[in-house]
């Protein structure tokens, strides 16, 4: 039994929001057994019931969801500064020949701008530019407006700065879009770098966001 206890704990280790789930009560745990039967049994090179995995599943230590919860809490209190930034823009192309040369071109003409804003994000297919809406005329006149596939404007951003550990635990951006989306805070674009985490969202909510984030700072552990 201590072995089967052991391969389920670590099967399910291996994702934190089961483990929240369970620990909310919000997964049927018998439904989970038989899930994860097929795997168990070919750990432990045995047939094992669903009886048996119920019972070690219920079993389980509550500290282990809770140590990683903990540890993505006392992550969030060691957030850096948050940086807002409103007036701007999105547009979204498609992949078309030369706009690289055209995203070049669209930086040169703003390298001396002080304070500008501007970020890309290349996909397989498409990209897409966020930048101060003051330069939404260079936008239109630089880029290929036939490839155009959307565009917003009134929309305003908040950058996080991480501490360098983010990268070595896990559900941290889920920590925070669960937050966001449990406010009913709908979200224009997601921009990360190694230590950076920006959130792009319509105007008229970027109050209630900040609040949300500013909150995960300070939020007191149990």
């Amino acid at each position: 039994m201590d072995r089967l206890s052991k391969v389920i704990e670590r099967l399910i280790n291996q994702s934190p929001f089961i483990q929240e789930a369970i620990s909310e009560g919000l997964i049927n745990i018998s439904s989970l057994a038989r899930k994860l039967n097929p795997e168990i049994s070919k750990v432990t090179g045995k047939e094992v019931s669903d009886s048996a995995i119920i019972m070690a599943i219920k079993r389980m230590p509550p500290g282990t969801n809770q140590k990683i919860e903990r540890r993505i809490k006392n992550f969030m209190a060691d957030l850096g500064d948050l940086i807002v930034r409103s007036n701007l823009v999105k547009s979204t192309f498609n992949n078309y020949v030369g706009i690289s040369q055209d995203q070049a071109k669209f930086l040169t003409q703003i390298k001396d701008i002080s304070d500008n804003f501007y970020t890309v994000s290349r996909g397989v297919a498409e990209t897409t530019i966020i930048t101060n809406e003051q330069f939404k005329g260079q936008i239109t006149s630089i880029f290929n407006q036939s490839q155009l596939i959307s565009e917003s404007s009134d929309l305003s951003s908040i950058t996080m700065k991480l501490p360098p550990v983010n990268s070595e635990i896990s559900g941290v951006y889920y920590y925070l879009l669960k937050k966001l989306a449990w406010e009913g805070i709908n979200l224009a674009e997601v921009i990360s770098t190694t230590n950076e985490f920006t959130i792009v969202v319509d105007t008229k909510t970027v109050s209630k966001a900040f609040t949300v984030l500013m909150d995960l700072k300070t939020e007191t552990l149990n």
